[in-house]
């Protein structure tokens, strides 16, 4: 008795479905890390461009309140030396 492990050819053969192009997901990591790269850049750029803007208007803000409180001093050294 001769067991056979073929397949006969006759029958209908299930369809393969190891066919075609194999997904290899490191590949899909790299491609969604390409696409996002200009867009991080560019919103690095506003964020650092952003930072200077506040730094700079918190220094002339700070220029600001150093003169006014220059004035007020003068304001009240004037008006001492008026009644002494």
């Amino acid at each position: 008795m001769e067991l056979s492990t073929e397949i006969p050819k006759d029958l209908p053969q299930p369809m393969g479905t190891t066919e075609g192009k194999p997904s290899n997901p490191a590949l899909n990591v790299i491609k969604r890390k390409m696409k996002g790269g200009i867009p991080v850049k560019r919103s690095k750029n506003l964020r650092k461009q952003k930072a200077m803007e506040k730094a700079i208007s918190i220094s002339e803000k700070s220029e600001e309140k150093i003169l006014r409180n220059k004035s007020r001093v003068s304001r009240i050294q004037s008006a001492k030396s008026l009644y002494d």
